[in-house]
């Protein structure tokens, strides 16, 4: 009587499923960080020997006392996200970043005793036009954590004025603390942040960023696959750039 084949194992099964599963994370670990390297840009900063040197050309600058006036966004504006990104459980070897130049608004100065101050600033930035270095990351932000496809803008407007003595704008990057409603992810939240300003030729440049939990604003930290996830804070950052309306 002829013997019948026998059935593999339950080890050597468990054995085959647990090596192909470490294949798999083998070869995404590979395409993640060798095939498709992450590039990171650097945080948004302002330079004072910029803001200096440019402002020594008279027929190009502008000088605090002429700040007066209703002011619009301008070309080179940028804002988006910066999250840090972890594979498995090793931390990523360097953050997730995504900005867009969609942005549209305005701010307001007026100037007395020497201070300059912005009495009022409304900015939206459509956030479901960032982009970063990967577009399935890119895609999947339109489903998860900022879920921009249900909300596509976010928003800040000022709600207290910002005084600054017009010295410290004078050639030089001042420091400032800025607070106002941010509307993100359907969520509005008032945040006081530092930010830096100053002047650069015709043009009025604040740069800034805030740090948050996603939960604060109703938002989850988003997972790919459980392979990709991110740590349980993002960052907004922006560069503003403002010239006369």
């Amino acid at each position: 009587m002829a013997k019948l084949p026998r059935r593999p194992s339950k080890r050597l099964i468990v054995f085959v499923i647990g090596g192909g599963a470490a294949v798999i994370v083998a070869l995404f670990l590979l395409i993640y960080f060798v095939i498709f390297p992450t590039s990171s840009p650097k945080p948004f900063t302002l330079s004072s020997t910029t803001t200096s040197s440019t402002l020594s050309t008279p027929t190009a600058s502008i000088s605090p006392s002429t700040l007066t006036g209703d002011w619009k966004i301008a070309t080179g504006s940028e804002a988006g996200y910066r999250v840090r990104e972890k594979l498995a459980f090793l931390p990523a070897q360097s953050d997730a970043v995504g900005r867009t130049s969609q942005l549209t608004g305005a701010a307001s100065f007026s100037q007395s005793a020497g201070n300059v101050t912005i009495k009022t600033a409304t900015f939206d930035v459509a956030v479901n036009t960032l982009k970063s270095d990967r577009s399935m990351r890119d895609e999947k932000i339109h489903e998860i954590g900022l879920e921009s496809n249900l909300y596509p803008t976010a928003t800040f407007s000022l709600t207290s004025p910002v005084v600054v003595s017009a010295g410290a704008l004078k050639g030089k990057v001042a420091h400032v603390s800025v607070t106002g409603i941010f509307n993100i992810h359907g969520t509005a939240k008032k945040e006081t942040l530092p930010v830096e300003i100053g002047l650069s030729g015709s043009t009025f440049e604040a740069v800034g960023s805030l740090t948050f939990p996603w939960s604060e604003f109703g938002m989850s930290a988003p997972s790919i696959g459980g392979f990709v996830n991110v740590t349980e804070k993002a960052t907004m950052e922006f560069d503003l750039h403002l010239q006369r309306a």
